[in-house]
């Protein structure tokens, strides 16, 4: 079993990269401190897309665009977090600004 930081360490981490590297980013949810999920949403030029955590087949930690592969408009966004939030009160949720849609902190994207 790997070691895993508590998710209120790890959202301090995630914002702190990004606003380092000039690409403003806050929480717009706060989810369980201990162990809760994340979402981000990433802004970029042609609209929103948003990250899920998910694990690989080998159960290696990774992320998957939970809107699809290509960006979408905002109320699509929000409405992807609104069913992910209903079913798992305990998430995060991030919003980064990533005009090439990528996160700030080191993520294999599947």
């Amino acid at each position: 079993m790997e070691p895993r930081v508590k998710s209120e360490i790890w959202v301090s981490m995630a914002l702190r990269l990004s606003n380092a590297a000039g690409r403003p980013a806050m929480q717009l949810r706060r989810g369980d401190p201990d162990s809760g999920g994340f979402l981000c949403v990433m802004l970029g030029r042609d609209g929103v897309v948003v990250l899920s955590q998910a694990r690989d087949g080998e159960g290696r930690p990774a992320w998957v665009r939970g809107t699809g592969p290509a960006p979408v408009d905002q109320a699509e966004a929000d409405a992807y977090i609104e069913r992910q939030v209903a079913r798992d009160p305990d998430l995060w949720v991030l919003e980064f600004e990533a005009p090439d849609y990528l996160p700030p902190f080191e993520a294999r994207i599947i």
